[in-house]
């Protein structure tokens, strides 16, 4: 794997773990993801119109166009499993599972749908990426007592972890096609208005409920809230281009996995910063699952690109 995509990636990381910190704490996750969507798409938009007009004006591929299309349905999903998990579990629970159980399915595409190869140290980077899940969720825990108010989380985060691991294939196919800035302004198109007509139309007809706001965000006035948003917005925008740009130059298999090193910046902000933890203890437990997840998700880049 090339130095400059590791780069890419280490800096798309730590963005993405932090627009992740604004949705949770947001109150609404569902109506945030709406809107730092929207913002990440009027800033992109503009910008790859007058690039594409610059450089000529040439005729999108057809097949390029359908491919981002089909990203952009599973981008919308992705946002509304997310902010369903974190609606009901703490952002050190939702975050390493989403981005933990991605690698693995990331992989799984990687080596038997795309073609790629799977190494002895890889294998040993998908167990350890295993346990470190279990270490996370705990389902021995989810199915007593104490785990009840995070049993919805749990399902919601399995379910966004499997559609990361989609729209990365996906995306990795159309960055072949389209050039990493064309395909992403396309796709944020298409995510933003599916996204945004379901979350419309599903809360005015009363089959997507409105949250109560959270004790933490009520106080916020409408131009916090919207400076949140937009924060979030250019955190999600530019880490996404930078893993796009990341997969026109290095094999999926490779950049999955190692995007998902800040699962344990996430469940360290999450234990200690947002009081998710009941002490110093359950922090530890958390953040050194996280960070089985991140030794197996490196060991798989390496050894994809062994």
């Amino acid at each position: 794997m090339p130095p400059f995509a590791i780069g890419l990636v280490a800096i798309a990381a730590v963005l993405h773990a932090g627009w992740n910190v604004l949705l949770k704490t947001s109150g609404d996750p569902l109506l945030t993801a709406v809107r730092l969507q929207a913002i990440g798409t009027l800033i992109l938009g503009p910008i790859a119109l007058v690039a594409w007009l610059v450089s000529g004006s040439p005729a999108l591929d057809g097949g390029g166009v359908a491919i981002a299309l089909a990203s952009g349905v599973l981008e919308a999903l992705y946002f509304f499993l997310l902010a369903s998990a974190y609606r009901r579990g703490d952002l050190s629970l939702v975050y390493p599972l989403a981005r933990g159980t991605a690698p693995l399915l990331a992989v799984l595409v990687g080596v038997f749908v795309l073609g790629e190869r799977l190494t002895s140290l890889a294998g040993l980077g998908v167990a350890l990426v295993l346990v470190g899940i279990l270490l996370v969720a705990r389902p021995w825990r989810a199915l007593g007592e104490a785990g009840r108010e995070h049993r919805g989380a749990v399902g919601f985060a399995l379910a966004t972890g499997a559609t990361i691991a989609a729209y990365s294939a996906v995306d990795r196919v159309g960055v072949r096609i389209l050039v990493p800035w064309e395909y992403g302004a396309i796709l944020a198109v298409f995510a933003t208005t599916i996204l945004g007509t379901v979350v419309l139309v599903g809360r005015r007809q009363g089959w997507l409920a409105t949250p109560e706001p959270l004790v933490s965000a009520a106080g916020r006035g409408a131009g916090e809230r919207l400076l949140r948003d937009g924060a979030a917005g250019v955190l999600s925008l530019t880490a996404y281009l930078l893993i796009l740009f990341a997969y026109s130059v290095a094999p999926l298999a490779a950049v999955a996995p190692l995007r998902e090193s800040a699962i344990v910046l996430a469940a360290a902000w999450g234990s200690f910063r947002l009081g998710e933890a009941t002490g110093n203890r359950e922090a530890g437990l958390r953040i050194a699952a996280a960070g089985l997840v991140v030794v197996g998700a490196i060991l798989v880049a390496l050894g994809q690109s062994a």
